[in-house]
């Protein structure tokens, strides 16, 4: 499969709102219980795109996938420590478009001042759960992700409890007097 990765539009809400729905409405990958719409997700694209990197991938023109970075937590100490989200199209699962996202991602957080990367996965509590399965976790490991906490049973949809792991992965070197943080807008004046 050929990819291109490319920095996210609005005109892409659509698009990444159709993914994004299949996991809303038929897993647990996502905690949220409604999918948003288009529009919303165009607010959601504009408020990450303000401070932090957001990419798609695309195969044969069409948009197979989306990653993007936003704050780890809401203080200036954390400014040099961001949390991961990806998507893919279920039929784009497997084809390398999650790891080439996650690559253009680790690169920009570092010219960025990041050294640190989480993500923030749920897991089922039960053997064979028919809408969660360990797939996230071990893509993260793959991508040099390890296990940093788990919550148990922390989150309920379809009825069922879910535990949440956080797993980690540093990106750079933690410098005694590191780089100022640069939000992702200013990397390309």
């Amino acid at each position: 499969m050929r990819l291109t990765i490319r920095p996210v539009t609005r005109a892409d809400a659509p698009r990444l709102a159709e993914i994004y729905a299949y996991y809303v409405e038929r897993t647990a990958v996502s905690f949220e219980y409604e999918a948003p719409g288009a529009e919303e997700f165009g607010r959601r694209i504009a408020a990450v795109c303000a401070r932090y990197p957001y990419y798609v991938a695309e195969s044969g023109g069409r948009v197979i996938g989306y990653a993007y970075a936003h704050a780890f937590i809401e203080r200036a100490a954390y400014d040099r420590a961001a949390e991961l989200t990806v998507y893919l199209d279920p039929q784009a699962r497997r084809q390398g478009a999650g790891r080439a996202l996650y690559e253009a991602l680790e690169a920009a957080l570092v010219k960025m001042g990041v050294t640190n990367v989480y993500a923030c996965i749920g897991v089922p509590t039960e053997e064979n759960d028919p809408y969660l399965n360990g797939d996230s976790p071990a893509f993260h490991r793959r991508m040099g992700f390890t296990l940093a906490g788990t919550f148990r049973r922390c989150g309920r949809k379809f009825d069922r409890w879910y535990d949440m792991i956080w797993m980690e992965k540093c990106i750079a070197p933690h410098s005694a007097d590191p780089p100022p943080f640069t939000p992702y807008p200013a990397l390309n004046d």
